[in-house]
């Protein structure tokens, strides 16, 4: 029963830090007062270094909940999806940004580069791939028949 729990709490878990780094927190920080592009910049490296390791030890939960608790084709096909998305953007499209953010830091360059623009599409992705996942887990746990305990 844990296994088919965490199905659940995973990816919402996933989906509300999504929501809550990207969606709120990114666009905002570059509106407080005294906040500078490369003071921003350094908050954000920080910020989304610590949110990539939060959502591959979700993937690992959500593996292994779907690995001891049985899963679908669907739920299979996503799991696989959002694991591939996230490898993506963590071990390709971050790396390649950190070194245009290290030049703004240092002062070698303004910015203005639309890397950044395929880090939102990779979360945009994850949304879509973690609501479809909840959507197919919710139905699949409805129609699980309940023991009843004697």
């Amino acid at each position: 029963m844990t296994g088919r729990i965490l199905q659940f709490v995973a990816p919402s878990l996933w989906l509300g830090l999504i929501l809550g780094i990207s969606l709120i927190e990114a666009p905002l920080k570059f509106q407080a007062p005294g906040i500078t592009i490369p003071l921003g910049l350094g908050i954000g490296r920080l910020v989304f270094g610590a949110m990539n390791i939060a959502e591959a030890v979700i993937a690992v939960v959500l593996i292994a909940a779907l690995w001891r608790s049985g899963r679908s084709k669907l739920q299979q096909w996503l799991a696989c999806g959002v694991v591939v998305v996230l490898a993506i953007k963590a071990l390709v499209v971050r790396p390649i940004m950190q070194a245009t953010t290290d030049a703004v830091i240092a002062g070698t360059s303004s910015g203005g580069s639309s890397l950044h623009l395929f880090y939102i599409a990779a979360d945009g992705i994850l949304i879509v791939l973690l609501i479809w996942f909840l959507v197919a887990t919710a139905k699949r746990l409805q129609l699980t028949p309940r023991t009843e305990a004697t």
